[in-house]
């Protein structure tokens, strides 16, 4: 007889060797657990057979001797001799929901009739008292099996009852989005009926191009008592207060340094450093100046930058990484002013990051100067200061101020997000079309344009509307 015994982690594995080793006809002898696994013992079904159909001339082969319970001899000693069956259960028990072929049925035998002494009659008394000790090991592994299931009801129970609390409190963010939007379509239409005038200024703001929750906030902020000319006034003088630029260009001309140019592709991040450089050479001449380029993707990228360097006298260097930028940054600090235009990233790539991190780390103390596309939306604008924001930006530079049908959008940018605005370009002519933020020109201009945009002006059906999606109050505008 050949017992094999198998350990595994889980049933399935255990089952699984068992097959492997014996064949799918093996007999399960017993299924335990044992140091955090499954342990079984199996025999192969021949073994199996073996062990029903005794050998030729084994001792349980010979005839059945009857039996005899006659007495002992005058010696007063007593041989008994008992009869024993033989019976053989195999009841393998699995732990898991694997179908397994069932052992193969062992045929009839006849009764053997065995004479057994005493000395085997105390070894089977033993067995049969050992016996019930494995009653309570199988009361063990039937308990733990019991917590386990236990558990695991408790768990689902607990996924359950958390999914559906999500499920509910969706349902109560949406009922109180509703609420909310309702409400503020019940109270600006109340305002609207009440004063007029803020209805009125509400409206100039939403056309010029002005987000919902700075114009809301303004709003309820603004002055009882003022007819609608007036709270347009006080409105203007509220944002140009809060409009931060830069109101000579001696900080940054004068001061000197190095300055690095970013944005996302096609803003006119080449164009202005040209034109910073043509001021830069006019103040200091062509010797304190020096341009780098690390624009090696488009073509002519660098051959751009080259002509405007080669007009004005200074030499322009390429840069293809951030070990390049460090040592050119090492050659030129001699320098009273270096221009670094970057290559043009989407504020939504990855690359955005390293091109940052490149000139945090270049050694030098680089400030960085977005450029900030007057065409692009208000969200598009938010996404590329916030992708480009790093650990601060130096300022930012208004591109294309002659392209935009309405520049509300950006300023409201530059003033959510406390950006200190340099310049402002409207055109490619170098060094002309760029000029100094003006805080009051910007903000007169940008409704002005709202007025020649006539299509861009909203109902007062819709002011309810559109007030109710704004955003929380902001608490970052000054009034005073």
């Amino acid at each position: 007889m050949n017992v094999k015994k198998f350990t595994a982690p889980t049933s399935r594995e255990a089952l699984r060797k068992v097959r492997e080793s014996l064949g799918p006809d093996a007999v399960i002898l017993s299924n335990r657990q044992a140091d955090g696994g499954v342990e079984i013992l199996a025999l192969a079904n021949d073994d199996a057979a073996s062990l029903a159909m005794p050998a030729p001339h084994s001792p349980m082969a010979d005839p059945a001797p009857s039996l005899d319970l006659s007495t002992a001899a005058p010696q007063g000693r007593a041989d008994q001799r008992l009869e024993l069956r033989l019976e053989q259960r195999m009841e393998p028990r699995f732990e898991s929901n694997i179908p397994t072929p069932a052992p193969a049925a062992l045929p009839a035998q006849p009764v053997r009739r065995v004479v057994a002494s005493n000395s085997s009659f105390a070894s089977a008394t033993k067995a049969a008292a050992a016996a019930p000790a494995a009653a309570p090991a199988k009361a063990m592994i039937d308990a733990e099996q019991i917590a386990a299931m236990v558990s695991a009801a408790v768990a689902s129970a607990k996924q359950n009852a958390a999914a559906e609390m999500q499920g509910m409190m969706s349902e109560i963010r949406a009922m109180r989005g509703m609420m909310e939007t309702q409400l503020a379509e019940i109270s600006w239409g109340t305002t609207q009926a009440r004063e007029p005038q803020k209805a009125a200024v509400l409206r100039e703001m939403l056309a010029a191009g002005f987000s919902a929750s700075l114009a809301r906030y303004l709003i309820e902020k603004l002055p009882a008592n003022r007819d609608a000319a007036d709270s347009l006034r006080w409105i203007k003088n509220v944002l140009t207060r809060n409009l931060q630029t830069m109101a000579n260009e001696d900080a940054l001309i004068e001061q000197g340094g190095v300055f690095a140019l970013v944005g996302p592709t096609g803003v006119g991040k080449t164009t202005s450093t040209a034109k910073l450089a043509a001021r830069c050479v006019m103040r200091h001449g062509p010797d304190k100046l020096a341009l780098i380029t690390t624009d090696a993707y488009r073509i002519g990228a660098h051959e751009q930058l080259r002509i405007y360097g080669k007009i004005l006298g200074v030499m322009v260097h390429s840069v293809k990484d951030e070990a390049d930028l460090r040592i050119a940054l090492k050659e030129l600090k001699n320098k009273h002013t270096v221009l670094i235009d970057t290559v043009g990233v989407s504020q939504r790539d990855q690359m955005v990051t390293e091109q940052v991190s490149m000139l945090q780390g270049a050694g030098s103390d680089v400030k960085r100067l977005l450029c900030l596309n007057a065409t692009a939306t208000q969200e598009t604008l938010n996404e590329v200061v916030r992708a480009y924001q790093g650990s601060g930006l130096a300022g930012c530079i208004m591109t294309k101020l002659d392209e935009a049908a309405a520049i509300g959008n950006v300023l409201d940018v530059v003033i959510r997000q406390k950006l200190n605005l340099f310049y402002v370009s409207n055109g490619q002519r170098v060094p002309e079309d760029l000029h100094l933020a003006d805080p009051a020109y910007l903000i007169d201009r940008a409704f002005k344009l709202k007025r020649d945009a006539v299509n861009t002006q909203y109902l007062d059906a819709e002011l309810p509307l559109l007030m109710s999606n704004g955003e929380p109050a902001m608490r970052e505008v000054h009034l005073g």
